[in-house]
């Protein structure tokens, strides 16, 4: 039944807990390993982009022009709207939402998670896939209930994270 649930969707996104990181020795790698938080699929993702910080360096006896060097990198917030993680059997999966209730209340560790987001081509295969480090919920924002539609959809998810690769 979940796979019946997730054609209507464009992106499909799974989250599996990070390894622990002992003062930033963690290697990335192309696929999330941990355990995993749930199954989802959402109409829509923005966030997949990286900005480098440029740095400006004045050298003396230059004055024709600045010198640019790289800095650090800025990764945006995955946003996801439109969508849901699934259980078993098509329910919808209360994982991510007791995820962020345990960071709100404080529960420490702060559970972290790595994420895949695949979109999915016409065909129902992988056209493309993005890897996520060490997510952080930022937001979330359920559905406006509406007897008409029966809707318990995520309308937005924002996840921060350390680090993003395409695949």
């Amino acid at each position: 039944m979940a796979d019946q649930l997730l054609r209507s969707f464009r992106f499909h996104v799974k989250l599996s807990k990070s390894p622990a990181v002992q003062s930033g020795s963690q290697v990335p790698t192309d696929k999330p390993t941990g355990t995993a938080l749930g199954d989802g699929a959402f109409q829509e993702c923005s966030g997949l982009e990286v900005e480098m910080d440029v740095q400006e360096y004045l050298e003396g006896g230059r004055n024709d022009g600045v010198i640019k060097r790289v800095g650090r990198a800025k990764y945006n917030a995955i946003v996801l709207k439109r969508g849901m993680f699934y259980g078993s059997g098509g329910a919808a999966n209360s994982d991510l939402w007791r995820w962020i209730q345990g960071v709100v209340a404080g529960e420490l560790p702060v559970t972290r998670y790595d994420g895949t987001i695949t979109v999915m081509s016409s065909g129902e295969k992988a056209a493309a896939t993005w890897v996520f480090d060490r997510g952080l919920p930022m937001k979330i924002r359920g559905p406006e209930l509406n007897a008409k539609t029966g809707e318990v959809a995520i309308e937005e998810l924002h996840i921060a994270h350390e680090g993003l690769r395409l695949v």
